[in-house]
């Protein structure tokens, strides 16, 4: 080993060594004006913040988490568990927990299951293990070993993006009353062959909900309501190959009431390429309210789902209970917007 190596190693060794003392020695405030300094930084003074500041990059102090948890058995991390990191919908519930979480002092520890309940259950018990103050999941459906799990665990956890009976906390939105929202709109419009495509309902099971509220709708004015399921995640290339598949299967198809945004508009750009008018010739819908959507011509008629809204509010009810204060409500409808474009 080099001496630069022998050097840096040795360095390495005490930084991590480096206490909360030392530090206060360094910056001339006491132990507790460090521990504050860092914690709650509202609670010392600006010229004592910025003297433990500079005495922490000057050390290279680097604060043990978990010993911290196991002396108050609680610490300053979130678990944050969603079912995709590269879908748009999921990115934008984090950044509106991030945000709000991180002005409070808390860290989340992110975890994607790629709609595995297996793989939730695995990660639960990981996140769990770091003494987390809380738990996120996305969704109300856990396999029974998590469910166990969780109810065995004496910390709050919250269930976001649909309604129902929770463990604990819950704010969403109500994914039926979102497909009827949009069913309802499409017989107003005038359709009567009106096509639901989804991808993957047994893991992408909200738009198998969505698909629910349309087919009661539907069924309620004696119209059929035939579902087409592609096995793939949507993606603007299953948009795009589904609407062949949709009019080969249904010719007279008037109406395609899409699972997303992203097949919809997927299927929307196909429709041109092949020379349908849109909504002459065919009518599309989507969900989720993406910016995608609303760049295409015509616009994409499509439900607007608060996703940021919905990160921030389920941060915010996680800070009040986790700040010893009441939550009175265990549920919050985060609601919906019909979107109406060109498209239908």
């Amino acid at each position: 080993m080099s001496r630069d190596s022998t050097q840096a190693s040795k360095q390495r060794r005490r930084s991590d060594q480096i206490t909360l003392s030392q530090v206060a020695q360094a910056a001339g405030v006491s132990p507790i004006t460090a521990s504050r300094a860092l914690n709650h930084p509202d609670k010392v003074s600006e010229s004592a913040r910025t003297s433990v500041l500079e005495a922490v990059e000057q050390l290279g102090y680097v604060p043990n988490l978990v010993a911290g948890s196991l002396a108050s058995s609680r610490s300053k991390l979130i678990a944050v568990i969603v079912p995709s990191l590269i879908n748009t919908v999921f990115v934008e519930v984090i950044k509106g927990l991030q945000e709000t979480l991180e002005a409070e002092g808390y860290q989340i520890l992110l975890g994607n299951t790629d709609y595995d309940l297996d793989r939730e259950y695995q990660l639960v018990r990981t996140f769990l293990g770091w003494s987390c103050s809380a738990l996120i999941t996305a969704g109300l459906r856990h396999n029974h070993a998590c469910q166990t799990l969780l109810n065995n665990w004496d910390h709050p956890i919250m269930e976001v993006m649909e309604l129902g009976k929770g463990m604990d906390l819950n704010v969403g939105l109500d994914h039926v009353a979102a497909g009827r929202c949009m069913a309802t709109h499409l017989i107003d419009q005038g359709y009567r062959h009106i096509v639901y495509v989804g991808a993957r309902l047994s893991q992408d099971y909200r738009a198998g909900m969505r698909y629910e509220g349309h087919k009661k709708v539907l069924q309620a004015k004696g119209i059929e309501a035939p579902l087409v399921e592609l096995d793939t995640l949507g993606s603007l290339q299953a948009g795009a190959e589904s609407l062949q598949q949709v009019l080969t299967l249904y010719p007279q198809t008037q109406a395609i009431h899409f699972a997303n945004d992203d097949l919809a508009a997927g299927a929307l750009l196909a429709a041109q390429r092949q020379g349908l008018n849109v909504p002459g010739d065919i009518a599309i819908a989507g969900f989720n309210g993406l910016p995608l959507g609303q760049h295409v011509t015509p616009q994409l008629t499509t439900i607007l789902s608060p996703r940021e809204e919905m990160g921030r509010l389920a941060a915010k009810e996680l800070i009040r209970r986790l700040s010893g204060k009441n939550v009175y409500r265990r549920q919050h409808d985060v609601g919906f917007t019909l979107q109406v474009g060109g498209s239908t």
